[in-house]
């Protein structure tokens, strides 16, 4: 039986690709399952990094090569082997024996690594483990680097509202927010936080999820910035549902290039959607009738839509037969209260007061005032008139 080695000939073989085969050979006998420790622990110093991440990536490797391999000086190296340690993590972050307890510390030296693509593949690994330890998992999504905090934060199962709103209130990096706005079935209290940022990106994000779950009242403040953020009036068109009363309110303050999109929605009242056509036609036809021409509230809409806060200024005094010093200590105050009121004395609609407060006053979602559910004024007539006083005793203005 001359064709079958023994093991002390397989060893020696082994012993002769270690020491002088081809790369392709040493790369084979570093993936083998059954290679004896020690050639394993040889060619952990190979000086070829494919051999070198052969031996991290295989199972059997003893954990004094592991650590070894832990320092390596080629990311690819160190990648391979947090990609075989991270599964074992819930199992090695309980473990009793020396061993476990070796190959935990190479894997808690791995977190700390200074590339960022072998803390992301720790990441990748572990995002979905119902089982992972909790503390890495925390850590994980707090890395600055988005590579590895997204992974985490968007995936696993571990961490909790109290986890992820910890994170809001004190974002690692700039990207933190838009991953937990990415993240599947967000719950409301998440969205509430999110939106209360007032960031541009990261709202724009949680619109364009659409399991995120959004309260109406949440999306009455996202509206009433999306006069100054476009992004999240093509998000708002784009969300697979809008609430009756947001899509009226949004309607107030869309762009022209998003008009066609909006009255395309197959959830709107017949009533919008032909208003909306309307104006769609009216932008076709040309830029329509001047602003001396048109009426206070239409000038004021369509200056709104231009981001002329001039123009809107002249038109609601106009509106409102007020001397334009009324308005303008209402702008100056950032007067929530003082620019509805001026709207309500323009006989202007309560939706038309978002364009003022938030484009006019250059107000944000949180500090404007949003009409009521039934699309009324958010104020009572005793206090707009009251609010009207105030605004024109101050400025001499009758």
């Amino acid at each position: 039986m001359s064709g079958v080695k023994t093991p002390s000939a397989v060893s020696e073989q082994a012993k002769r690709i270690a020491a002088s085969g081809q790369e392709a050979e040493r790369v084979a006998l570093a993936a083998q399952r059954d290679a004896a420790p020690e050639i394993l622990y040889f060619l952990a110093a190979d000086a070829a990094v494919a051999v070198r991440a052969a031996v991290a990536a295989n199972g059997a490797t003893p954990v004094q090569a592991d650590r070894l391999l832990a320092q390596d000086a080629a990311p690819e190296v160190r990648e391979a082997l947090g990609r075989k340690l991270a599964p074992r993590a819930p199992h090695l972050s309980t473990a009793a024996d020396r061993r476990g307890r070796q190959s935990w510390q190479t894997l808690q030296g791995l977190l700390a690594d200074a590339a960022v693509t072998v803390r992301a593949v720790l990441a990748e690994e572990l995002k979905a483990l119902p089982d992972a330890p909790r503390d890495i998992i925390l850590r994980l999504a707090r890395d600055m680097a988005m590579e590895v905090a997204e992974p985490v934060i968007r995936s696993s199962p571990l961490l909790t509202d109290a986890d992820l709103l910890a994170l809001v209130e004190a974002p690692p990096a700039p990207g933190t927010l838009t991953a937990i706005a990415r993240r599947p079935a967000l719950s409301e209290t998440l969205s509430d936080a999110i939106i209360e940022t007032d960031a541009v990106q990261p709202v724009a994000a949680l619109l364009d999820n659409p399991s995120a779950n959004i309260r109406e009242a949440a999306l009455d403040r996202v509206v009433l910035g999306a006069a100054r953020h476009i992004p999240w009036q093509e998000s708002l068109v784009r969300r697979p549902v809008l609430p009756p009363g947001v899509a009226q309110r949004l309607a107030a303050c869309l762009a022209d290039h998003l008009l066609d999109a909006m009255a395309a929605r197959w959830d709107l009242d017949a009533g919008l959607t032909r208003e909306l056509r309307e104006r769609l036609e009216r932008r076709l036809e040309g830029a329509g009738p001047r602003a001396e021409e048109q009426s206070p509230e239409a000038a004021f809409e369509t200056a709104g839509m231009q981001g002329n806060r001039f123009a809107m200024g002249a038109a609601l005094a106009r509106g409102a037969g007020l001397g334009e010093g009324a308005v303008q200590r209402a702008v100056r105050l950032r007067s929530a209260k003082g620019l509805v009121s001026l709207c309500w004395k323009a006989g202007f609609s309560p939706r038309t007061a978002t364009l003022a407060q938030t484009v006019l006053g250059q107000l944000t979602p949180s500090a404007a005032l949003p009409p009521k559910a039934d699309g009324g004024w958010p104020l009572s007539e005793s206090e707009m008139t009251w609010q009207l006083e105030l605004l024109t005793d101050d400025a001499g203005d009758c």
